[in-house]
């Protein structure tokens, strides 16, 4: 169970552009748990400029309706 748990983190890392390889091995010698709390934390290297400048616009849009 273990062995196959490791490749959760291992996906979730290489859609964010990291190591597969890396992750899968992490979390087969320390902690698929720990892998996947690390991958969840990690940045997404694939987001483009755009992405990026849309997630702040529409943070200012959800802070002003807040603040109403």
């Amino acid at each position: 169970m273990w062995v196959f748990l490791a490749f959760w983190p291992a996906l979730i890392a290489k859609r964010k552009g990291y190591s597969f390889l890396l992750f899968l091995i992490v979390a087969w010698i320390i902690s698929w748990l720990l892998a996947l709390i690390i991958a969840l934390l990690l940045r997404d290297k694939t987001a483009t400029a755009a992405d990026r400048t849309a997630d702040r616009a529409a943070e200012k849009a959800l802070d002003k309706e807040e603040k109403r």
